[in-house]
């Protein structure tokens, strides 16, 4: 090899060397780097060694309860325990285990309340063992402590169990599944008197958000009687039992022969009400059918076809406002609200507040978001008009009504004539109780 040659070589070499050098001294930077940046967020030192460790398949990090056995397995982490079991992967909090723990010390079985002191947890708690048998989780914690979880009860209040959980099941309706359904009217004395009717009933009510009474003496003492079988009557500005005419003594366009659009009730209340009675105790003339629109069969069909459009009526709120002038009667009532309200963790609609007539001038929404509320609005006023959606009944004598205002909207046809109607509003938390205590899911 000539000098020249042997010199290119040699000074090729040190290139190649100077590089790798740099290299390694870039990287060295870099996870030092990174290194103080963790140490300053969590508060402690990281090693690599146990960094690189995580990295390995996840597979070898899982504790089974039995070697062979892939039904359930755990793992620790830095501040939380993942469980899988069930076919449900989940993830728990240490401050959520020891905060829940049901041991006679923290959890007073007879009152079902807790009697631990949440604001005593230790935040950066973590259990000093943990163990599983086929049925049960066990969890000791640094002062000794022994919290036991039945790996059923986990699954079903665990986050990830509740978003697959539909928390008041229900079918929703058109007119035509409503008929075809066929879904009885409950005698009154058997809705009184017996647990079945009374069970019969909420079952019908729970599942479509309205239900019929039939047989009821046409009076008011009578349907009083009727309303509070299932729950508390809840006074508001109307009074407790109402008597309905078209004598236009309310400052409100249902206390007159028009026509009534679909809507529901109160959306100026801060809570509306619950549920609506009504109960026709006279009619001489024509006309006057009542309306019954499924609002969440609506919000549903909403959802399947402009998903964007039905998140944003699940967050703008708006405000609706009752006023009113008449002589003995003055009040002025604001409620603020979306118009599609959702449990956020499954998506499930809970309520809808609709009503063109109450709803106040939009001044909680900027200009860029109003159009596109528009939008949805009239996307969702669609639904609720077509005509398939909508079921007309014609009240009468006898035959009382309970709806669901927080799903059902109703209105009315035009009538002629002295109609009179009496009813009232009833406490949702109430008929739910009395639903669970006979054993139905409310």
């Amino acid at each position: 090899m000539s000098l020249d040659n042997h010199r290119s070589s040699s000074r090729h070499l040190q290139r190649h060397i100077w590089s790798f050098c740099m290299w390694c001294h870039r990287l060295a930077h870099l996870f030092s780097s990174t290194q103080c940046l963790l140490n300053r967020s969590s508060g402690h030192q990281i090693s690599w060694q146990p960094r690189y460790r995580k990295s390995l398949p996840a597979v070898s990090r899982w504790h089974h309860m039995a070697p062979a056995s892939l039904n359930c397995a755990w793992q620790l982490h830095g501040d939380h325990l993942e469980l899988r079991y069930a076919e449900t992967l989940m993830r728990f909090d240490y401050v959520w285990l020891r905060d829940h723990c049901r041991s006679a010390s923290c959890y007073n079985s007879k009152t079902n309340q807790r009697s631990l002191d949440t604001a005593s947890v230790d935040l950066c708690i973590k259990p000093k063992t943990v163990r599983v048998d086929e049925t049960t989780l066990f969890l000791t914690w640094p002062d000794g402590h022994v919290t036991r979880y039945g790996l059923e009860w986990l699954v079903k209040n665990s986050y990830e169990g509740q978003k697959q959980q539909v928390m008041h099941p229900r079918i929703f309706w058109n007119a035509e599944i409503y008929q075809q359904a066929q879904v009885p009217s409950v005698d009154c004395q058997n809705f009184l008197e017996t647990k079945e009717g009374l069970k019969e009933f909420l079952q019908n009510f729970l599942l479509y958000g309205i239900a019929f009474v039939e047989n009821v003496p046409p009076t008011k003492e009578d349907t009083e009687i009727l309303a509070e079988r299932i729950s508390l009557i809840r006074e508001t500005i109307y009074g407790r039992m109402w008597y309905f005419t078209s004598d236009f003594s309310r400052g409100d366009t249902a206390y007159t022969k028009l026509a009534l659009d679909r809507h529901t009730d109160t959306t100026y209340f801060q809570e509306p009400c619950g549920i609506q009675v009504f109960h026709c105790l006279k009619h001489e003339g024509t006309g006057g059918r009542t309306l019954l629109v499924d609002g969440f069969y609506a919000a549903e069909q909403v959802l399947q076809r402009a998903p964007e459009e039905f998140e944003l009526l699940t967050k703008v709120p708006l405000k609706h406002e009752y006023i009113e002038n008449v002589v003995g009667c003055p009040n002025h009532m604001i409620g603020v609200g979306p118009i599609l309200n959702i449990y956020p963790w499954n998506n499930e609609l809970y309520l809808i507040r609709y009503n063109n007539y109450d709803r106040a001038v939009i001044n909680t929404v900027p200009y860029d978001v109003v159009h596109r509320w528009y939008a949805a609005h009239r996307t969702l006023t669609t639904e609720l008009r077509r005509p398939e959606n909508e079921l007309w009944v014609k009240l009468k004598p006898g035959k009382a009504l309970f709806v669901d205002n927080w799903r059902i909207l109703h209105g009315r046809e035009s009538f002629t004539g002295y109609r009179q109607l009496c009813g009232c509003y009833l406490t949702r938390d109430d008929m739910l109780n009395t639903a669970r205590f006979l054993g139905l899911q409310a």
